[in-house]
């Protein structure tokens, strides 16, 4: 059932800009559909970096949606951009190989070896494509291969030949500038360095052809297919261009009008798309924002193509588990699909949707996962008895679905640290994990792991696939006897006090109060006794013995929650690890 239309609280930057869109859209076209636009290179793997290039305009649009306009997300997917490098550690990818290729667009480039897709730019936009389904983002995929190649853009390109010279002038306003440090990440990297390096500000190709003059068209050579080319000539009156190719040699003479093999140059091809389509709102990544870069510059181009510049932030980078830059060329960074395998959509939306474009953020994959998840299920909780705050009630709104529906949701929702270290302790038993999860809460068991999932299923794939060997549990399958003989009176108390309750306590609640309570009940106090009513001494103890139990179950001095633990090892096995 689709999500009731409603404008949510003005502490919220979603709806901000919903408003500032809106407002906008009906300027300059009313009565049209609000069109906002991202922009993806399928270079190689598209990371959760480029992700924020979608997620900023699809929460806007969503927002946009809830509120009864009709709007288009559109994805101009840049697979008409050379193949500037070979990514490092692509699967099916022989570096020297690939090399060859440089120079070509990205759909005249194999796909790595194994793919099920025709080419290159195919196999990477296949994986996001995919991801975005399961987030719920709806849009409308451009191939600019297909928008060059069909002469969908001839008239542009004529256009901006016969005005490059004002294109140029533009252009030129930028050239003697220095260029700005390398900012942090680049969310579209490829897009903005899609040409050779050449002589435009911050090293990117603007176009300029040297002695013959400046030229806003690049060709890519009707013989090696690569962009490596210099415009010699151009007619306006006949459209008669003359190129020669610097890698191979080749050199032909075409007319403009029925040729259909090169681009725009980045700086020029941004703006054109952004008047052709008439986009409204578009984000940029902060080295697109800089002085001189495409954003900027194309803000004055995009006029000589009837355009106005979309409005829209500057986003900042994202950051994996410490890692503070990602690049799309080289492999091995995460992406969406990978973020997808360890965490439910919902929680993914959260992360983009809860902070600001320009704030930066990161993604966990190692143990902060668990703490991310957490402070979700809080979050979820207080939306439930409605003492979440306006702000928060809106960034999980957008959350867990879109003006369509909700998105779908696991069941039983059970804590994702308990899920992983159950399946960390079970290694892949499911009905071993079914009989840990449905003792959680005897008074409501889990009739399957259905319930659990996928919740089960992300949390088992982040212990199979991001916790490291020597941090997995391995439980003891004999009791430590040399140990056990070592312990001295009190230790041994400890030991028969948790015996003792086990089978009173056999619950995750039941466990959680009997070993808090049994170093409490040793020294006196009642096992409920609160933090505020216990010597500092106590937090000690209790420490001390919860070491003790770790090394008696599983070797270690850490080690999962124990009362998960102890539900996972199971009552008889634990008394017999205990030396019961």
């Amino acid at each position: 059932m689709p999500i009731v239309a409603q404008s949510t609280e003005t502490t919220d930057w979603v709806s901000r800009f919903a408003d500032e869109v809106i407002e906008e859209s009906e300027r300059r076209a009313p009565g049209k559909p609000v069109v906002v636009a991202s922009g993806l290179s399928p270079s190689g793997p598209i990371h959760l970096g480029n992700l924020r290039e979608v997620m900023t305009p699809h929460l806007v649009a969503d927002e946009i949606r809830r509120r009864g306009h009709q709007v288009r997300h559109l994805i101009s997917w840049d697979d008409y951009d050379r193949y500037r490098k070979v990514p490092k550690g692509i699967a099916g990818v022989d570096e020297d190989a690939w090399a060859e290729h440089i120079g070509k667009p990205l759909t005249s480039v194999p796909a790595p070896k194994g793919s099920a897709y025709p080419n290159w730019a195919e196999h990477f936009k296949a994986a996001m494509t995919e991801s975005l389904a399961e987030l719920g983002v709806e849009f409308d995929g451009i191939s600019q291969t297909a928008q060059y190649t069909s002469g969908v853009y001839r008239d542009q390109i004529l256009h901006a030949m016969r005005h490059r010279g004002d294109i140029d002038a533009i252009l030129d306003q930028y050239r003697t500038k220095k260029a700005p440090a390398k900012q942090q990440q680049k969310p579209v990297d490829e897009a903005e360095l899609e040409a050779a390096e050449g002589s435009g500000a911050a090293g990117e190709d603007d176009g300029s052809g040297g002695s013959a003059g400046y030229f806003p068209y690049k060709p890519y050579c009707g013989n090696c297919e690569k962009d490596l080319t210099t415009v010699t000539s151009y007619d306006d009156d006949t459209t008669e261009l003359t190129y020669s190719c610097t890698v191979c040699g080749f050199s032909e003479t075409v007319r403009l009008n029925e040729f259909n093999r090169g681009k725009l140059v980045w700086k020029v091809d941004w703006p054109m798309r952004w008047a052709y389509e008439g986009v409204i709102f578009e984000p940029s990544g902060v080295d697109h924002s800089s002085p001189g870069s495409s954003f900027q510059v194309g803000g004055q181009i995009v006029g000589i193509f009837g355009g106005k510049q979309p409005i829209g932030p500057m986003y900042a980078f994202v950051g994996i588990s410490g890692m503070a830059k990602m690049s799309s060329s080289r492999g091995g960074v995460p992406t969406p699909a990978d973020a997808l395998k360890i965490m439910e959509p919902q929680l993914l939306r959260w992360l983009y949707a809860r902070r600001r474009p320009n704030q930066s953020f990161k993604i966990a994959f190692d143990q902060e996962i668990q703490r991310l998840y957490d402070e979700w299920d809080k979050l979820d909780a207080k939306v439930a008895d409605g003492s979440a705050l306006p702000a928060d009630v809106a960034a999980h709104a957008r959350a867990v679905g879109t003006a369509a529906g909700e998105l779908p949701r696991t069941p039983r929702p059970l804590p994702y640290r308990t899920l992983a270290s159950v399946a960390d302790i079970t290694a892949g038993h499911e009905d071993q994990a079914l009989r840990i999860l449905s003792e959680l809460d005897p008074t409501n068991p889990l009739g399957s792991l259905d319930e659990a999932r996928p919740r089960y299923d992300k949390a088992e794939a982040w212990i199979n696939t991001h916790v490291p060997a020597d941090q997995r549990t391995i439980v003891r399958e004999e009791p430590d006897a040399e140990l056990l003989k070592s312990l001295d009176e009190a230790s041994q108390q400890s030991v028969r006090l948790l015996l003792d309750g086990l089978a009173e306590h056999w619950s995750l609640d039941g466990l959680t109060h009997l070993v808090y309570g049994v170093p409490k009940v040793q020294a006196g106090f009642p096992a409920d006794a609160t933090p505020k009513e216990l010597p500092a001494e106590i937090k000690t103890a209790q420490r001390t013995f919860f070491a003790l139990l770790y090394h008696l179950l599983v070797g270690r001095d850490t080690g999962p929650r124990l009362p998960t633990l102890l539900l996972a090892v199971g009552q008889e096995r634990v008394r017999r690890l205990l030396g019961a």
